[in-house]
């Protein structure tokens, strides 16, 4: 499978990616894509724990987004959980923080994207808000997540170490991670402000956040993650999102850097009309 790699207003990205392969037919003759076979029992590392080791798309066809571009593709397969099987709870947020939300601008909200002021989407937006592959690489105690979208990294050792006790702001976090059964658990303190939960430019986060993360391996070709957010400050309670899929592909996470985009100075220029008007 190629993919042709675009480039777009000084950004390198894969969003747009081509299925070279299937659109060199004609439209008559390509065939639906569909939700991925689980393709068997998951591998084990050499350590008898689920080798989470892959690159992994966010969806259950495991390509990437392929619609709108001539390739029939069944809807189910393109969304990570069922919403009528697992449905996903709204987050239930302070009154004092939903008002600060509602009052942010449409300028104010595209700003804060990290796909448009090229910081790092950060912890758990890169779960959350990622139409990007990811790939994992596992040894004994230590599991390392490179991120296509900006070309981002994660180091997490699993063994359980605790957190620091001074712990410096990052974009990921500072994570203490152990096995519970075949789920690694994953939990994350002491996070750079100038991230979101998701990549919508409005769910903030306050200094308390906590992020846990459930990873799962339930078959050859499927990863599960489900993430908890938990922030006191900004939450009424703790938020639980869907088990969510990844599915398994056979290529590289790709070149992907945010280096000059030209649309900051534009919202830049909203952001200061707008806030003339209140």
């Amino acid at each position: 499978m190629k993919r042709k790699l675009p480039v777009r207003r000084g950004v390198a990205t894969t969003a747009a990616l081509t299925l070279v392969y299937v659109l060199s037919q004609p439209a008559g003759a390509q065939e639906p894509v569909g939700i991925m076979a689980p393709g068997g029992a998951a591998p084990r590392a050499a350590d008898g724990r689920p080798d989470l080791s892959g690159v992994w798309w966010p969806n259950r066809t495991g390509i990437p987004h392929v619609e709108n571009r001539g390739v029939p593709v069944d809807r189910a397969a393109l969304r990570q959980f069922d919403p009528n099987v697992t449905p996903e709870e709204p987050p239930s947020f302070q009154p004092w923080a939903a008002a600060k939300m509602k009052g942010m601008t449409a300028a104010e909200r595209e700003l804060a994207k990290g796909s448009v002021n090229c910081i790092p989407r950060g912890l758990p937006a890169i779960w959350l808000s990622n139409t990007y592959a990811i790939q994992f690489v596992q040894t004994p105690g230590l599991l390392v997540q490179l991120i296509e979208v900006l070309n981002n990294f994660r180091v997490v050792h699993t063994d359980g170490r605790p957190h620091p006790k001074y712990p410096e702001p990052l974009f990921h976090g500072n994570s203490s991670a152990r096995w519970e059964g075949d789920t690694l658990v994953i939990e994350s303190i002491g996070f750079d402000e100038r991230t979101f939960i998701n990549n919508s430019g409005t769910w903030f986060h306050s200094d308390e956040l906590r992020v846990i993360e459930r990873i799962t391996r339930p078959s050859k070709n499927y990863l599960v993650v489900q993430i908890t957010v938990d922030d006191p400050k900004v939450l009424t309670k703790p938020w639980t999102s869907a088990p969510r899929h990844w599915t398994l592909t056979s290529e590289d996470v790709g070149e992907f850097y945010c280096t000059d985009n030209p649309d900051i100075a534009e919202f830049e220029k909203l952001v200061d009309v707008e806030s003339q008007g209140k």
